[in-house]
């Protein structure tokens, strides 16, 4: 099969779409032919060696956690999923932007109906992680949140699930993504010189919580905007997280099938929009992770196999 590998850090350059042994199921595990594979922010790290101390590669290196797809095969005592299955879901191995990956039966669920395989294949990390934040810092009715990247893959979800809430909403982002942000009851304000004064201004003087998913000094700006640090989340900044006392509630926090299904059934009866900014099939991968890198993307990305 032709999986994405890389065989030391570095740029976009290092990655490569090999030839590599198929996966065999062991106990409690099946085999998922890949129709979709989202990308993230967190591999790049992890690609260039920033997180090493960390998560460490060793390579050859495999890249990719959230997945979707149909069930080929089953090891022994798997557990409610059979050949044909469509399902969602997510590895630990790094092994997902390939054409097949192997998975825990508990770390799959049943791809609801409606939801297409893009979505499907991009939810986990990005939903998960939003999922987290929110709860993290527990918005409510009366409340005032702030989102940081506010149209990216994981902020982009954050904002509804704040909003599912009952909070007043305030996202972060360029101007071209505002007019999607008032289309889901988020009021938006442009980042950069000036944005304190910008964010009060549209709080009317009161902010209750801050959801960080960019980094690049949210974390202090949370702080001047008087937010408590108890209740400011960062998934990015954590040397700033620990300064001030904010918390780092990320996809680890909520990392479960459980979470994840419940998204999907939100997402499936369009309660919850996941955008996808562009899909590459395996061949383009460098391309899928130039478009990531500039950071500017309306949702994900998506490797199709």
């Amino acid at each position: 099969m032709k999986a994405v590998r890389f065989h030391e850090y570095g740029g976009i350059d290092v990655l490569r779409v090999e030839e590599v042994e198929r996966p065999v199921p062991g106990p409690g595990q099946v085999l998922v032919e890949v129709r979709a594979a989202g990308i993230q922010p967190g591999e790049v790290m992890i690609r260039r060696g920033a997180r090493h101390g960390r998560w460490p590669a060793t390579f050859p290196s495999g890249q990719g956690s959230d997945l979707a797809g149909v069930v080929v095969a089953a090891g022994p005592e798997v557990r409610g999923f059979a050949v044909g299955a469509r399902v969602l879901g997510f590895t630990h191995g790094r092994a997902s932007h390939a054409e097949y990956v192997v998975a825990d039966d508990v770390h799959l669920v049943h791809r609801p109906e409606g939801l297409s395989w893009d979505v499907a294949g991009s939810l986990y990390v990005a939903g998960t992680t939003a999922y987290a934040t929110v709860f993290a810092v527990d918005p409510g009715p009366g409340d005032t949140v702030v989102v940081s990247g506010a149209a990216g893959g994981v902020g982009s979800l954050a904002v509804q699930l704040a909003r599912r809430r009952g909070a007043t909403v305030i996202g972060l982002a360029g101007e071209r993504n505002h007019a999607w942000l008032k289309d889901h009851g988020v009021v938006p304000v442009a980042y950069g010189e000036g944005v304190a004064e910008r964010i009060r201004q549209a709080a009317g003087g009161r902010v209750d919580a801050f959801i960080d998913t960019y980094g690049d000094g949210y974390v202090r700006l949370a702080v001047r905007l008087g937010v408590r640090p108890e209740r400011i989340d960062t998934i990015c900044d954590w040397d700033a997280a620990a300064e001030v006392g904010a918390l780092t509630y990320g996809e680890g926090a909520a990392a479960s099938a459980v979470v994840l299904g419940e998204l999907a059934r939100l997402a499936a009866r369009g309660e919850l929009e996941v955008p996808i900014a562009g899909t590459y099939p395996l061949e383009r991968v460098r391309e899928a992770y130039r478009e990531l890198e500039r950071r500017h993307t309306h949702g994900k990305i998506v490797l199709r196999p």
